[in-house]
């Protein structure tokens, strides 16, 4: 009798669990708070076996970072899900809490997919229900001053003031650790991350940033390109919502042309790339209403869901070889540039731009006259080309002190080796020779670009403990693009070894004159260099003070390590001199 009333309970509780989101119960105007959307998974766990709620790592605002796996047949292990050949599908929502359209169609989405038994065979989905929670706490109608609702939503920051879609090589925020913790135990082959687009007037309300096809693997490219856009666009326009790509506009109005977006690792899907991982970018539009959104997002999930469903095996055929591809390859661009002599025109559904006076300046302003809606060619430009690209070394040899850059290596799934004694190593260093820095604080740092380094072959003394990574792993790309300082997203870029940048030894002139005239002395050859200097450098030739710190610079007493990078790159296999 106690066994059929445990079943009568648990009928009951699948009958009555969630009929309805917060969503649909405002008349789809309004969306799910954090613990609305918490309360919501924690029903469809209780509800449903093929339902699980896994809670990760903490964020900023202490909570963890929950997800969402949805599994047919109720497998919740990674390594066993993997090893039966099924897909993972990670959709991640929130991020921008303002853009919330993704928390309340995954919400609406995972119900529909449990309740219709609709759940894949080969395919495991994970949801992760709102990335930035102490962002979408700080709710209002106003924050998004160009979108048309919901009634309220979250704040673009989180309660550090910190944009996360730009954190995640930098990783200050204990979001970014933990959805790394997430990315790599899962290891999804194809990622998807909900957004909402600023910007031009047009008729479409869904756009759509794929990982950039030039910097993505070739082998997941081709699939990328020829198979799983044409059907993602075929299917929804299916489904009602045609497919564009994201409007990022050469000039006021897309009419002139459209450019590819040019994803860096700091972004999600940039970051996603560097595990290749086929990432998207899903973008409504702010100006569209807020129940088409989220529909549209509803049924791109539900798309996504359906194409790797039905190329779940060759996805898999194409991840492994890719994997295999990156750990040899030899060549890594770090920096790209768009080819701007290079273009293809694709249909576009946009409306006429006209300017008339402004109320506020009385100037002229931009206007969509959406009673003259058009559709025509027009420009994009997405061929993007490396600017710069390094032969990858050996190994890369990390002192240990550099603790920071370790446990992101570690959080990526990057095997390291630590020497097992003291050793002087022959290696390449790096010595920067010139970068620029922002002159005003970008997500918390002063971020660096333009670098240019000056490689020197040493003999550098390395300690037990330190670290040699070897550059032979699927996760080359992470290794390569975070370890090189002039990859874009780089940690140096990002500040992780500014100290380098600052001399910490001087020296009183007035009595290393004596020293620098005695190095001239017996120095020919540095006596040469001086002259030499003074000739192209007028001003040096006037200076008595340049021409001693020139003595100094060129001389044993100035410090090796001033605008030394600190990693090292292993050419050669590793010959270990003990001290």
């Amino acid at each position: 009798m106690r066994h059929l009333y445990l079943i009568f309970l648990a009928c009951l509780s699948m009958q009555g669990f969630g009929q309805q989101t917060p969503f649909e119960k405002s008349q789809k105007k309004a969306t799910a708070t954090y613990p609305e959307v918490i309360k919501y998974y924690q029903e469809l766990d209780a509800a449903y076996p093929q339902a699980k709620l896994i809670s990760y790592g903490p964020t900023d605002f202490g909570e963890p970072l929950h997800v969402l796996v949805l599994s047919k047949n109720q497998n919740f292990e990674p390594k066993q899900i993997r090893k039966q050949d099924k897909r993972i599908l990670l959709i991640n929502n929130g991020i921008h809490p303002g853009e919330p359209e993704g928390i309340d169609a995954s919400m609406m989405l995972a119900r529909d997919l449990l309740k219709g038994k609709k759940l894949p065979e080969d395919v495991v989905i994970c949801i992760i229900p709102l990335y930035n929670i102490d962002g979408s706490y700080n709710r209002s109608s106003t924050s998004r001053a160009n979108q048309n609702g919901p009634i309220a939503y979250g704040f673009r920051g989180n309660s550090r003031n910190l944009d996360l879609n730009r954190d995640f090589i930098k990783t200050d925020s204990r979001n970014s650790a933990s959805f790394q913790q997430i990315f790599n135990i899962w290891k999804p082959e194809v990622f998807v991350d909900t957004h909402t687009s600023n910007g031009a007037d047009y008729q479409y309300t869904m756009t759509l940033i794929p990982t950039q096809k030039d910097k993505l693997n070739p082998t997941l490219s081709a699939y990328l390109t020829g198979q799983m856009l044409p059907s993602l666009y075929k299917q929804m326009a299916a489904r009602g919502y045609e497919l564009i790509p994201y409007i990022n506009s050469i000039e006021e109005s897309p009419d002139a042309g459209i450019t590819g977006f040019l994803e860096t690792a700091r972004f999600s899907t940039g970051y996603a790339a560097l595990h290749n991982a086929i990432s998207f970018m899903p973008e409504t539009h702010m100006l569209k209403a807020y129940d088409k959104r989220v529909d549209a997002t509803y049924k791109l999930l539900q798309t996504y869901i359906d194409v790797v469903a039905r190329d779940a095996k060759v996805i898999g055929q194409n991840k492994r070889k890719a994997d295999e591809q990156v750990a040899a390859q030899q060549a890594f661009p770090l920096e790209w540039k768009l080819n701007k002599a290079v273009y293809d025109s694709i249909l576009f559904k946009g409306y006429t731009a006209n300017q008339r006076m402004s109320d506020v300046s009385e100037l002229g302003r931009l206007y969509y006259a959406r009673n003259e809606p058009y559709t025509k060619y027009i420009k994009q430009w997405n061929k993007f080309e490396p600017a710069v690209s390094v032969n990858k070394p050996l190994a890369y040899v990390i002192p240990k002190a550099w603790s920071r850059v370790i446990e992101l290596l570690k959080l990526n799934g990057v095997a390291l080796q630590q020497l097992t004694a003291d050793a002087k190593l022959d290696l390449e260093m790096y010595y920067i020779k010139d970068y620029k820095t922002t002159s005003s604080p970008y997500e918390g740092h002063y971020l660096h670009s333009a670098v240019t380094v000056k490689p020197v072959k040493q003999s550098v003394q390395f300690y037990k403990g330190d670290y040699l990574v070897y550059v032979n792993q699927p996760q080359n790309r992470y290794i390569v693009e975070t370890l090189e300082p002039q990859a874009t997203d780089s940690f140096f870029n990002w500040n992780f070894f500014d100290s380098i940048l600052s001399q910490k030894e001087h020296f009183s002139a007035y009595v290393f004159e004596d020293t620098a005239a005695q190095l001239l002395k017996d120095n020919p050859e540095l006596r040469n260099l001086l002259e030499q200097e003074k000739l192209k450098n007028p001003e040096m030739a006037n200076s008595a003070a340049a021409q001693l710190q020139f003595v100094y610079k060129n001389s044993a007493y100035y410090e090796k390590t001033h605008l030394r990078y600190p990693v090292g790159r292993l050419m050669e296999p590793l010959q270990v001199r003990t001290n």
